[in-house]
């Protein structure tokens, strides 16, 4: 070795170290930075967010993801608006592009959209732990707001992208839609799930290992927490309740199917509002519009106020709407003018039962005409029948009366006539307009990405094939809801004559949320064991057995000689009903036909109690008795409901047998009025 060949050799590694330590003490100041930056990223939007507390609203700062020992989120939010993921961020070059699948988020050349996966991810583990809380998935947002820039705006993989200007205005725009219970059970979820965020002290030998805390019991089960929570709910307006979801109903709500399914549950399981945050649900996990329908006119409005306050994140993807005005929605799109007219559809009818049904072997079977004419548009219209054949080997599941093959060739021909009249006017009635919708759209594509139909058992077996053709059989996208025990719609079918099944994907509800035992008992003594035709099986069922928890005081029926002493007995008894926790809203009149509405109405408003008709209820919260038929309640909910003119030998037990379809359609319908009723029933009967 040459002279100084050591002191060259030392200085050549002293200089890579050197070198290295220059990159190691570059890489640490850029680290400096970044955290810095970050530092004053979350202390800004901490400052932001702090008039939230004023508003009732708790920050949770600094905390650790839950079952993660380094991942850590900046924020949670949780208050009256609800629950809020808040992240801040500081980025520089920052910019949102739109593409054909989404939004794309660059960071100057470098597509970064990706690193919102792991908040799109943090938000469902969130979203699971406050499920077993009983907070819907609705409730919960995740925001990046962005410290360093205005004016941006994206939603990325459910993830919404904003400047922090704007993220209190966002959150207190959502209203008050948690309860103070609420707030405080989901922040106690949160706190144990995500504990403060500490880089752990690296241990030392003189560190004494710290013996772990006995655990504690806890002071009530999440059962008892529950119970306490709905009691707590009873004095909210009965549309809060409405809107209330059950821990046990959430696994429904998110369950996924692999094609068409079915949720049903007895009267008071839930079953709607499992629909509303399904669809929801369904909303937020899919590209495409949700679809919620039903047979009863009144109910989407109603539905759609009440989703607004429940899902208000996704109420522009979610539409609804009536079977029939969607219906007419479709020929409309398809150029296809409708011939509708129900005034002259029924002159036509009278004019045709006159002359070929009376006088003929149908009017000697049964001279009521409305029996044959809901035979026709349940039966024959309502499956699409087209040949006297089809409605020869027609099973007609629902209807008790046993024609013969020539029986029913009678019937064939009035159909026919009464057909033949309605074409040669240029007119359809109602159950036309479904078929005529039916046929339009059987060759279209899927048009919405799902649909919910709330009380589907009202629908025919028309009706239900135009449904399914509007959204196919992919998963997840044909849910049928509703109970058959509740059906006042003459005639039935099988979804298996429709090509329709739900094999393995059928859930069924147990829990009753709604009636007291009191209330479900009277009202199931209604209906005795006669059961109900499924629409799965297409034999007759037995009522879905249910698990009651809540009592409450026996219901009242009230026999009078008269009229007049009714009238007088049920404006007394809405006044007396009136108290803390209970206002006009939360009761209900219900009667079976139009003019008993009007006729109640009249008689509260001269009594000077405010009355609003079921006919132009919009889910509102209102200062006023709801006053209806029990067909513009179904889906709906009451404090206390009112039925005064219930026939007296309905009342009195079901009949032996199930020969009287006609009784049985009404003993129903009379049940449905009766299981309305969340707290108090009162029965009106006037003798004979």
């Amino acid at each position: 070795m040459t002279g100084g060949a050591s002191a060259a050799l030392h200085a050549r590694e002293s200089a890579k170290l050197a070198r290295m330590h220059e990159q190691y003490a570059a890489d640490h100041r850029r680290m400096v930075a970044n955290f810095n930056a970050a530092h004053s990223s979350e202390r800004r939007l901490e400052r932001t967010l702090s008039v939230l507390a004023e508003r009732g609203h708790r920050i949770l700062a600094d905390r650790r993801w839950p079952g993660s020992t380094r991942a850590q989120v900046d924020f949670l939010v949780v208050g009256p608006a609800g629950v809020f993921i808040v992240d801040a961020k500081a980025w520089r070059d920052v910019r949102v592009e739109q593409s054909p699948s989404g939004s794309r988020v660059f960071q100057g050349d470098d597509d970064v959209t990706e690193r919102f996966t792991n908040l799109a991810s943090l938000r469902e583990t969130i979203a699971d732990i406050l499920a077993e809380v009983g907070l819907a998935p609705g409730e919960l947002h995740a925001y990046a707001a962005f410290t360093n820039r205005r004016g941006i705006w994206a939603t990325v993989d459910g993830v919404v992208l904003m400047s922090e200007d704007v993220v209190v205005t966002r959150i207190l725009a959502r209203g008050d839609r948690l309860s103070p219970s609420d707030v405080d059970r989901a922040t106690e979820a949160l706190e144990a799930a995500c504990p403060p965020y500490a880089r752990p002290r690296v241990p030392t030998i003189f560190d004494e290992p710290t013996p772990p805390a006995p655990e504690q019991p806890a002071l009530l089960t999440v059962e008892e927490l529950w119970e306490a929570e709905i009691e707590g709910r009873l004095a909210d307006p009965i549309e809060t309740w409405m809107a209330f979801l059950h821990p046990d109903q959430i696994r429904v709500v998110r369950r996924s199917f692999n094609g068409p399914s079915r949720i049903r549950g007895a009267a008071g399981t839930g079953k709607t509002v499992v629909g509303l945050h399904r669809a929801a649900h369904l909303a937020r996990t899919g590209s495409g519009r949700v679809l919620v329908t039903t047979y009863v006119k009144t109910l989407p409005g109603v539905l759609s106020s009440l989703f607004g306050r429940l899902a208000p994140d996704v109420a522009d993807r979610v539409d609804f709407s009536s079977i029939h005005a969607l219906a007419f929605k479709a020929l409309r799109a398809h150029g296809i003018p409708s011939h509708l007219d129900t005034g002259r559809a029924d002159a036509i009818w009278m004019q045709t039962w006159r002359r070929h049904g009376l006088p003929g072997e149908v009017g000697a079977l049964d001279a009521d005409n409305r029996y044959w004419k809901e035979e026709i548009e349940r039966v024959i219209k309502g499956r699409g029948l087209d040949t006297l054949a089809d409605y020869e080997e027609c099973s007609r599941i629902g209807r008790e009366r046993r024609l013969t093959q020539a029986q029913r060739g009678a019937v064939w021909k009035l159909y026919r006539a009464y057909q033949s009249a309605l074409e040669a006017a240029g007119l359809w009635d109602f159950a036309d307009v479904i078929l005529h919708a039916e046929a339009a759209v059987r060759r279209d594509r899927p048009r919405y990405r799902a649909v919910v139909i709330d009380e589907a058992q009202d629908l025919s077996a028309s009706m239900v094939r135009f449904l399914h053709h509007l959204v196919g059989d992919s998963p997840d996208a044909f849910n049928l809801i509703g109970d058959g025990q509740q059906s006042i719609y003459p005639g039935g079918y099988t979804l298996a004559e429709l090509g329709i099944s739900i094999a393995g994907r059928g859930v069924v509800l147990t829990r009753n949320y709604r009636n007291t035992r009191q209330i479900a008992e009277f009202a199931a003594s209604l209906v005795g064991d006669a059961g109900y035709v499924d629409i799965e099986s297409g034999a007759r069922a037995s009522r879905d057995a249910v698990q009651i928890e809540r009592d409450g005081p026996p219901p009242v029926v009230a026999r009078f000689r008269s009229a007049r002493e009714r009238d007088a007995a049920l404006v007394a008894r809405v006044r007396s009903l009136v108290a803390p926790g209970v206002a006009f809203g939360d009761i209900a009149v219900l009667g079976a036909y139009r003019r008993q509405t009007h006729e109640m109405i009249a008689l509260l408003t001269a009594a000077g109690i405010p009355a609003i008709d079921l006919e132009t209820y919009d889910g509102s919260v209102v200062a006023a008795v709801k006053v209806g038929t029990v067909k513009r309640a179904k889906g709906l909910e009451f404090k206390h409901v009112l039925v005064p003119h219930a026939p007296a030998r309905l009342v009195s037990g079901p009949t032996v047998g199930v020969d009287d379809e006609r009784a049985e359609l009404e003993r129903r319908e009379l049940y449905v009025a009766m299981t309305r009723a969340r707290d108090g029933l009162w029965v009106g009967v006037v003798a004979a």
